[in-house]
């Protein structure tokens, strides 16, 4: 079996092997310790099959390796103990998130393709910015990124320069057409940088922040959203050394 999770622990999912359906699951809790300047996240999740809770996960993870597993089913109360086995030809860079229903896929590595899954069968395909270095690592990221309520997700890799920050290519969930969709950049001249660079999100005002180099300075940009959710460029300023 195989245990997917994003950002936070969400777009979780088991596979199991030999069999082509996927079972949601539910992020419970999420917890984090310190330890000796080693961060230790705790997931739990429930497994949900039609809609019913059937059993928990339980991941601990931590320098970026797992460092207990388990899984309680909920019929018999029986625990059971997971270990991790590491198959590199299984693994080869890829991930997959279950976000909405939608099971989304893509490479860490250079293969540019982006595929959605949808709940209806259909399937759509796009193509992910290439880049160009020496530690090429593509980065999926889950978040709320128009701040409607419903995660959307991102996908990051460092800017074609130097690496000091990293582009982002951003889908958004439209429930309404329960599709993902591509943010467009907005189309003002007054941004001092063009794309979207190291994005954070100010989820109290509701702003999208980008951050990089142009010319000899780093500039913030601060971007909002309309009432039509149409994205439009608010200032830009120079970042405070």
């Amino acid at each position: 079996m195989n245990i997917y999770y994003g950002t936070d622990g969400k777009g979780a999912y088991v596979k199991y092997r030999g069999q082509q359906g996927v079972i949601p699951l539910k992020l419970k809790s999420q917890t984090v310790q310190d330890k000796t300047s080693k961060l230790k996240v705790t997931y739990v999740w429930d497994e949900v099959i039609e809609g019913k809770v059937t059993g928990t996960y339980k991941l601990s993870q931590q320098a970026n390796q797992i460092s207990a597993a388990s899984y309680w089913r909920n019929k018999d109360g029986k625990l059971f103990k997971l270990e991790q086995v590491k198959n590199q030809d299984d693994y080869a860079g890829k991930v997959s998130y279950l976000l909405h229903g939608v099971l989304l896929s893509f490479s860490q590595g250079m293969d540019e393709q982006l595929t959605f899954d949808y709940p209806d069968q259909i399937t759509k395909k796009a193509h992910l910015p290439g880049f160009d270095s020496p530690d090429p690592q593509r980065k999926g990221s889950i978040d709320d990124y128009n701040f409607d309520g419903y995660d959307d997700v991102a996908f990051s890799i460092p800017d074609a320069g130097m690496g000091v920050y990293r582009t982002f290519t951003i889908y958004l969930y439209n429930p309404m057409s329960k599709r993902f969709e591509l943010l467009a950049e907005p189309n003002d001249d007054r941004a001092k940088c063009s794309g979207f660079c190291d994005v954070t999100l100010d989820q109290k005002n509701k702003l999208l922040l980008t951050s990089c180099r142009g010319g000899a300075n780093w500039w913030n940009n601060v971007y909002k959203y309309t009432a039509s959710n149409h994205l439009t460029w608010i200032s830009s300023k120079k970042a405070e050394n």
